[in-house]
C-alpha cells in the first residue's frame, strides 16, 4: 500500500472566496466548548474502526495522525482504534487480523485471531462504562471498483444491499457491547470522483465528465442514505462528510485553483482537501482529515447537548 513520495502539489484561489466559505460554515460550530463530562478525570476511551480513513492513510506517509488523533485530543478520550487499510464492510466483520498492517497507527490495537468487528466489541464490553465515543469510517472499497464498471449507478446500488446488511449487523453488535447512551457515529466519505475533472489530464474527456456527475447522485441517493438508515437502526447518527466538503454544490459554480485554472467549485473542493487531483489517490490530506475530525467533534458536542 506504500506509494514512492512525490512532492507535494500546491494549489489556492487567486479569486473569489467561495471554496473558503465552504470549509467556514462547517466548521463554524466547533469554536463552542466541550461539555464539562468530555473532561471528566474518568477513564473513558474513544472506540475508532473502519478502513484506511480510520487509520489516516495518505499516499508516501503510510499512516498519520488522520481524524482520529483530532478527535481524541479534543474530547479528552483515550484512543483505541481498530481501523484496517482495505477493510470492506464484510471483511471487517469476517476477515480474521489486519491484513494491511501500516506501522504508526495512531492508537492502534491488534487483533491476530480475530475479526476486527469482534475485536471491537470485546474491547467495548471489557470497558463498558467507561467508553465515550464510538465512530465507523466503512464502505467506501465496498463501491471503489464501480467507477471503473461500464454501468457505476447500478453497481454502486447492488453494493449498497450488503453495505445495508452488514453496517446495520456491526452497528447493533457494537450498540449492544458498549451500551444505549453511548455516541455511534459513522462517516462517509469526500467524493473524491469529482476529480476526474482535472485527474489525470485537462480537459476531462465527456465520459470523465458523467462519471463525476454520476458520483454526486450515488453518494447523495444511494450511498449515504443507506448508511444514515443503517447507522440509525442502533440510535446512531452519520456525518455526511460528502456535503461537507461542498460535493453538492452546483458544478456551474466555478472558480480559478491552481494550478488548472478555472473549474467546478466542488471540483477545488476536493482537490483541496484529498489527493486525487494531484495523483489520483482517494485518501484525504492533512487539511481534510482534520476537517473530518472537526465534524465528528462537532456531532460529539451537539449529542451530549442533546
Amino acid at each position: 500500500m506504500s506509494i514512492p513520495r512525490a512532492r507535494r502539489r500546491r494549489g489556492g484561489f487567486t479569486a473569489g472566496g467561495a471554496l473558503l466559505a465552504i470549509l467556514c460554515a462547517v466548521t463554524g460550530l466547533l469554536a463552542a466548548p466541550l461539555p464539562a463530562q468530555a473532561a471528566s478525570k474518568t477513564p473513558t476511551y474513544y472506540v475508532s474502526l473502519g478502513d484506511s480513513y480510520a487509520v489516516g492513510y495518505q499516499p508516501g506517509l503510510g499512516a498519520t495522525p488522520g481524524y482520529m488523533t483530532y478527535v481524541a485530543q479534543k474530547t479528552h478520550l483515550t484512543l483505541a482504534n481498530f481501523g484496517c487499510g482495505g477493510a470492506t464492510t464484510t471483511s471487517l466483520l469476517t476477515t480474521v487480523g489486519c491484513p494491511v498492517n501500516l506501522p504508526h497507527t495512531a492508537g492502534a490495537v491488534t487483533y491476530p485471531t480475530t475479526t476486527q468487528a469482534t475485536a471491537a466489541e470485546a474491547f467495548l464490553t471489557a470497558h463498558r462504562g467507561h467508553i465515550g465515543l464510538i465512530t465507523v469510517s466503512i464502505g467506501g472499497n465496498d463501491v471503489t471498483s464501480c467507477a471503473t464498471r461500464s454501468n457505476p449507478v447500478s453497481c454502486v446500488a447492488a453494493a449498497t444491499t450488503a453495505i445495508a446488511k452488514n453496517v446495520s449487523t456491526l452497528a447493533a453488535a457494537l450498540r449492544a457491547a458498549a451500551g444505549p447512551r453511548v455516541p455511534l457515529i459513522g462517516l462517509t466519505y469526500p467524493d473524491v470522483i469529482l476529480g476526474s475533472y482535472v485527474y489525470p489530464t485537462q480537459p476531462p474527456s465527456a465520459a470523465r465528465v458523467t462519471l463525476a456527475k454520476v458520483s454526486v447522485l450515488a453518494f447523495r441517493s444511494l450511498i449515504n442514505p443507506t448508511l444514515v438508515k443503517a447507522y440509525g437502526s442502533a440510535g446512531g447518527v452519520l456525518v455526511d462528510v460528502t456535503a461537507a466538503t461542498g460535493a453538492y454544490t452546483s458544478l456551474t459554480r466555478t472558480v480559478r485553483f491552481r494550478p488548472y485554472g478555472t473549474i467546478p467549485l466542488p471540483v477545488a473542493s476536493v482537490c483541496s482537501l484529498t489527493w486525487f487531483c494531484a495523483r489520483g489517490d482517494i485518501h484525504a490530506n492533512t487539511r481534510g482529515y482534520t476537517l473530518i475530525g472537526r465534524l465528528v467533534v462537532a456531532r460529539f458536542t451537539a449529542m451530549h447537548r442533546a
